[in-house]
């Protein structure tokens, strides 16, 4: 009878107990605990559904379009806010668009391979008006709709593989495992989906006005005015535009300068004259000080007063050149007050410094595009030489130390100058041009024999006469290595006859 009553008594425990777990405190905790659980899993399915996204904008590949023969690359990535500009890639630089496009979605382009055509002014510069900005903007939507169709795809596939992964650590069973793929697939979508709503809809809105790449990025067009005829220049082999470092600043003017000569700074031992000394050649040098794309080379030049015209004009006149070479940069990007500014600052590569580097070179690759228009349009087509820029510093900074110029700064301005020198480089040859490097290595600022004038001369950093040569060489190998080099004009009787010959030319 005892043990009958003992197990009776435990019954009726077990039976409270199980009671009290379903309407007393232990039923409230079950309640809370399986509430977390939920919310976890769906902040866990957002999650994963936020980075299928990301991952898809990433891997996606861009897809292509043209517009007025140019072939433009056309894509997109994530950003963290939700609206900002969208990004175009020119020759390496990433330009925000002047415009703002809504959504969590970033726009990119990426002009990716230029043709010389009779269009691809009007495609920069919208000089005539609808059709072509009509086609931009159906061009760049299309595009964009095959991207987003691609993305779709991918977005999926990575959020099918992210849920499997977990569902498969988890160890769920295969009727759970199957939900929560397809409720992973589900969510990842309605979220791509509407953020990709959301972005075409404001880009469609935005690029309503926009009909040409000037408008896209906000920049203003460098217009070439149209000029009074003037005489062809006959007997010319060599033209020469661009600054202070092709007109040999520093060094000795050149014989019975002009008055632009001279506000130009035009030296004889320019290394557009030594060139045209080893070939025989007549040379025609329009550098001039300070001259940057749209103020010198495609626009007049005001200099120590003076009116200089448009060196671009000049070169038209030229019949027939064998080569043209250009030597540009470094004024559009003020590298003197840069080189001022890190020298008095405790660093170089500051937030402050880096942002305004990066807004000056960007600034110039759409000026430099405009530039390399103009030069694929001169009479002749001749050879088109680009010359990018000597690095004047090296390994040693010794001499330089006690003007503010450590070795940490002066790492951070050859970094800057490698990225002008991209630019420089990507340009020339998107558009079949040369894009020679002289090399000053062991005749730097603070070697024994350097090519560069210090500080205490007339013109520091410039080259020196030997700096000019090695210009000079640099630019003879790679005529030569392209086979550009034509015969020679009948040779006057000395280089220094040559060098005569350029100036009178000028004048």
């Amino acid at each position: 009878m005892g043990g009958r009553q003992e197990d009776e008594q435990a019954a009726e425990s077990l039976t409270r107990l199980d009671a009290q777990s379903r309407t007393g405190p232990g039923r409230s905790r079950l309640h809370v605990g399986r509430w977390w659980a939920r919310a976890l899993a769906a902040l866990a399915m957002l999650v994963a559904a936020m980075l299928a996204t990301g991952v898809a904008l990433e891997i996606t590949p861009m897809q292509t379009v043209a517009v007025a023969g140019q072939v433009i690359k056309v894509g997109a990535a994530p950003r963290l806010g939700l609206s900002g500009p969208g990004e175009v890639d020119l020759f390496g630089q990433g330009l925000p668009t002047a415009i703002s496009i809504p959504g969590p979605i970033q726009l990119k382009l990426q002009l990716s391979q230029i043709t010389l055509n009779s269009e691809l002014a009007n495609f920069v510069q919208a000089r005539s008006p609808s059709q072509d900005g009509q086609s931009l903007r159906a061009q760049l939507v299309a595009g964009w709709e095959r991207y987003f169709g691609w993305e779709v795809a991918a977005a999926g596939l990575a959020a099918l593989i992210l849920v499997g992964a977990v569902a498969g650590w988890r160890r769920l069973p295969p009727k759970s495992t199957a939900l929560v793929l397809v409720l992973g697939l589900v969510v990842t979508e309605a979220i791509n989906l509407g953020a990709i709503a959301t972005t075409a809809a404001g880009a469609r809105g935005a690029l309503h006005g926009v009909s040409s790449l000037n408008q896209l990025v906000g920049r203003a067009n460098v217009t070439v005015q149209p000029q009074p005829a003037q005489p062809p220049l006959h007997g010319i082999q060599e033209v020469v535009l661009g600054d202070s470092t092709a007109a040999g600043a520093g060094l000795p003017p050149v014989a019975d300068p002009s008055a632009a000569d001279t506000a130009c700074g035009r030296s004889t031992q320019s290394y557009a004259l030594d060139l045209a000394a080893a070939h025989g050649w007549t040379a025609l040098n329009l550098a001039c000080d300070s001259a940057t794309v749209a103020d010198g080379l495609l626009g007049p030049q005001q200099q120590d007063g003076l009116r200089i015209p448009a060196q671009i004009d000049a070169a038209r006149r030229v019949q027939r050149p064998a080569v043209v070479i250009v030597s540009v940069g470094a004024d559009d990007l003020q590298w003197s007050a840069i080189l001022e500014v890190c020298a008095a600052s405790t660093q170089c590569d500051s937030r402050a410094s880096n942002a305004y580097f990066q807004q000056k070179l960007a600034t110039f690759s759409t000026d430099y595009l405009q530039l390399l228009i103009q030069l694929g349009n001169l009479p002749g087509h001749p050879q088109v030489i680009i010359n990018r820029y000597y690095d004047p510093f090296g390994s040693d900074v010794s001499c330089i130390t006690h003007r503010g110029l450590t070795a940490a700064k002066v790492k951070t301005l050859q970094s800057w100058l490698a990225a002008l020198n991209q630019v420089l480089a990507k340009g020339a040859a998107q558009f079949g041009y040369l894009s020679p490097q002289p090399s000053f290595a062991g005749h730097e600022l603070c070697s024994p024999l350097p090519y560069v004038q210090g500080l205490g001369d007339a013109a520091p950093f410039h080259p020196t006469a030997l700096g000019q040569l090695e210009i000079a060489l640099t630019d003879e190998v790679a005529l030569a290595s392209h086979q550009a080099s034509p015969s020679p004009s009948p040779s006057p009787s000395s280089p220094r006859a040559s060098r005569v010959a350029s100036s009178s030319v000028k004048r």
